[in-house]
């Protein structure tokens, strides 16, 4: 049993600010040089690519959870 949901969104949230930490922990410790503009395009284009996957994580639990069955025929399966 799950004690919680998982939750994609979070999860690249997450692994892109990973991300960023260590290529600036890589930066500062002299194994190689990221530039300072780095950050933001990778901030910021991680954190629109989770706002979108927890859009489509979302509405795909609110159809799991209103019930949707293909048991009843649809307009191209009318007898």
């Amino acid at each position: 049993m799950l004690r919680h949901e998982v939750q994609p969104g979070k999860l690249v949230a997450g692994t892109v600010f990973a991300l960023a930490g260590v290529l600036y922990a890589g930066d500062a410790g002299g194994a190689w040089e990221t530039p300072w503009f780095v950050a933001v395009p990778l901030v910021m284009g991680g954190l629109c690519l989770a706002g979108a996957v927890a859009i489509v994580t979302g509405r795909m639990r609110r159809r799991r959870a209103s019930g949707r069955t293909t048991d009843e025929p649809g307009p191209d399966m009318a007898a």
